[in-house]
This record gives C-alpha cells, structure tokens and sequence, in this order.
C-alpha cells in the first residue's frame, strides 16, 4: 500500500535487462496516482531519480493518456478504457526487450515505446529528462502523494528467453 507523499521503492538486487515485471494493483478511490519506474541507470538517490532519469509507466486512475495508466509519463500515450474500476485488481505486464518497452494492461497492448523515438519537449521540472535509457536498469515502485492509495498484490520479474 502507497502512504505518505512523493516516495521510491526499488529492487537493491542490481539492474535487470530483458525480463517481463508482471505488478498487480488495485487503486483505493478515483484518484489513484503510482508507477512502475523502469531502466534506472543507477540506484536511486531521491524520490524523483526515477522520474527524471527512468522511465515512469504511470499507474493513474484518473490521468489523460500522456498520464493515464500505462503511459509512459509524458514521454508515450497509453490507450485508455482498459484499466478496472477503484478496488478492482488490474494486471500490468511490462515487457523490457533491448530499447523496446511493452506494456500490457488486463490482456491488452496499451503501449509499444521505441528507445530514440520522438518525444514531446520537456515542458515542466518534474518530467523526464529526455534522452536514452540503458538497456539494463534498476526498478521501482513510485508512492505519489497522501491522497493516492494504491495497493500492490504482486510484483514479479520474469527473465526473457534467449
């Protein structure tokens, strides 16, 4: 369960290259804000290394599709409609493939990003920082603010076959 305000779990076992993270959540209310942040470069320092230096595949009940769940945070649109009403379990699969990210919501592809793809222009401090992601990275789990309760059922990495 996210508490509290701006927060970062991550995995200390080191960077992981290609693999699936398969998180099951559920959202509290109609304003639930987390995510899964992906391809850090190094172990986070501050809540907001990940952000700024990973990627964030947004977990948002109630955020457009630059922000919604399964975008990745203002960097690639989600399709919206496939994300289950507060208090309903949703399963997220993420699929790490060299520069590729996949994101899977409930059985659909809501998101295909392409490292070097064209991406809005960083508009405000908190954004991402624009530019390429290795392809092994650290992982995390994001906690946004008091009012965003999310819960996590499962959280698993699942290497790909070579």
């Amino acid at each position: 369960k996210t508490v509290g305000g701006m927060g970062l779990l991550y995995y200390e076992g080191g960077p992981l290259g290609e693999c699936t993270i398969r998180v099951v959540f559920k959202t509290a209310g109609t304003h639930g804000n987390s995510g899964v942040v992906i391809r850090m470069p190094e172990a986070p320092t501050d809540a907001w290394y990940g952000v700024h230096n990973g990627y964030e595949v947004q977990i948002d009940s109630s955020g457009d599709e630059w922000h919604a769940t399964g975008a990745l945070y203002s960097l690639s649109k989600t399709k919206k409609g496939f994300q289950k009403p507060a208090g309903e379990w949703n399963t997220m699969e993420i699929t790490l493939a060299g520069q590729r990210t996949t994101v899977r919501l409930n059985g659909e592809v809501v998101n295909e990003f392409q490292g070097g793809q064209a991406v809005p222009e960083r508009k405000m401090w908190y954004e991402p920082v624009r530019g390429p992601r290795p392809d092994k990275g650290y992982i995390g789990l994001q906690n946004h603010d008091p009012a965003s309760v999310v819960y996590f059922r499962e959280i698993s990495v699942q290497p790909l076959s070579k």
